[in-house]
């Protein structure tokens, strides 16, 4: 058996004793008075007498603080994971068990990769109560958080000695791709708040529509879906009525390479990627369509058929919390021979990718044309919303002038861009990483309704 140290116990206790500030000043004014009095004799029984004073309170405060072991319980609440890019809720409940009214100092151990190293709750708490306070966290990137233990300093109203508790346990939590903004773009919530999300109305045209049933005939129904035979024999009016077809495939391509590790504001190009797929993924799962996806650079990764079973998004998000990028160039070649061995039925697919020149794209239009020829391919690729708004500032000096200049000619090689893929039939989203999922969604119910697939 391990021996056991008879001072652990004074040791532990002596590292939770702070001096307040207040007590050095109290004693610098002591030495001062014993100093004044060296040369005012009747001052020295003066400053003796309050010297005691002043030592009793502080054992009194000593007393008051360190009286109960446990004068202060915390428990931390935390999701079960983290939504990336959102405000993530953590609750923090503390309980005074001391028969007085304490101030406290809070200071939470907060994963490494928040950098906050500045979080600090003052508050006060009466005697025998409890409160709790809420605080929010944004993470950036994917992957494990560990929060360390809860700090609590408590002091009384005479603010002379501190406590320090530590509390709680070091605890994990995984962080998710935006789970949380599933709800927001439910497709229920987005027929309901069509103009709110920017999800245009598009009108349905031509026939790929599943018959569903023979119905009687209603002040809005197209006179062309009429069943004339049916109306005969019930003499009255009755028509078809269809359905959009349903179970059709839906793959979401994620480039990996290293042109997706460009951030904007704190995400990278492959998170707002993986964030949208997801989000689009729920969608087209209401839809009733199928959906799945797979991540590519050198090679294909995180490979996930498209099925409509009830555990599909679980899978789909447990595949895209997987997901790392690289500083590799993007093989399309790797792209096109998956497509060709995996996708054996005509799906829709969407391209999750960026190019930074007029070079890289005609590099991949043979594979992206071939792609095209058997699927109904839909690249999407960024534009760079910090160049646009440097494009529109008014210039003042030469250096603006330039700087504009270069802006521009990045903007407009972007759109040369959508003309050459348009050239070629193939579809594509030019968008800016905020709007990316309102396009995505935008993009897919348009061509559902068009009954391109």
């Amino acid at each position: 058996m391990p021996k056991t140290n008879i001072f652990t116990p004074f040791k532990k206790a002596y590292q939770s004793v702070y001096i307040n500030n207040l007590f050095f000043y109290i004693l610098f004014g002591h030495i001062f008075l014993f100093v004044l009095s060296f040369f005012i004799k009747e001052l020295f029984v003066l400053t003796l007498l309050f010297t005691a004073i002043f030592a009793g309170v502080f054992c009194f405060d000593l007393f008051v603080v360190f009286r109960l072991k446990n004068g202060i319980e915390s428990k931390r609440i935390l999701p079960e994971k983290f939504s990336n890019g959102d405000n993530n809720d953590i609750t923090l409940e503390i309980k005074n068990n001391y028969p007085l009214e304490v101030f406290l100092e809070i200071i939470d151990e907060i994963p490494d990769q928040f950098q906050i190293r500045d979080f600090n709750i003052k508050a006060k708490l009466k005697a025998q109560s409890s409160k709790i306070f809420p605080y929010q966290l944004k993470p950036t990137e994917r992957g494990e958080y560990h929060f360390g233990n809860t700090n609590i300093y408590v002091r009384s109203i005479l603010n002379l000695v501190t406590k320090r508790y530590v509390l709680g346990d070091e605890k994990m939590v995984k962080t998710y791709p935006s789970f949380l903004k599933l709800k927001q773009f439910d497709l229920k919530t987005i027929n309901s708040m069509t103009s709110a999300y920017g999800i245009k109305r598009v009108r349905r045209i031509g026939n790929s529509f599943e018959f569903e049933q023979i119905k009687e005939y209603v002040q809005g129904d197209n006179i062309r879906d009429i069943n004339w035979k049916a109306t005969a024999k019930k003499n009255q009016l009755m028509v078809n009525q269809f359905v959009d077809e349903k179970a059709q495939n839906v793959y979401m391509l994620i480039d990996r390479g290293r042109t997706m590790k460009m951030p904007f504001d704190g995400l990278s190009l492959l998170d707002y990627a993986i964030n949208a797929s997801l989000i689009v993924s729920n969608v087209v799962i209401q839809k009733q369509d199928k959906v799945g996806l797979f991540s590519f650079s050198k090679n294909v990764n995180d490979y996930v058929a498209a099925e409509r079973r009830n555990h599909q998004m679980g899978m789909i998000l447990e595949s895209l919390y997987n997901v790392k990028t690289n500083f590799e160039e993007t093989d399309f070649g790797v792209l096109y021979s998956a497509v060709k061995h995996n996708i054996k039925q005509r799906s829709l697919l969407l391209l999750y990718t960026n190019f930074d020149s007029m070079d890289a794209l005609e590099r991949q239009m043979n594979y992206l044309r071939a792609i095209n020829k058997n699927h109904l391919l839909i690249v999407i690729f960024f534009k760079n919303s910090e160049i646009v708004e440097l494009a529109n500032k008014s210039t003042h000096s030469e250096q603006e002038i330039i700087k504009k200049t270069v802006a521009e000619k990045f903007i407009y090689d972007k759109e040369q861009m959508v003309l050459e893929l348009s050239k070629y039939g193939v579809n594509s989203i030019l968008t800016t990483p905020k709007n990316l999922t309102i396009d995505a969604i935008n993009k897919y119910i348009e061509i559902k309704s068009k009954g391109l697939i």
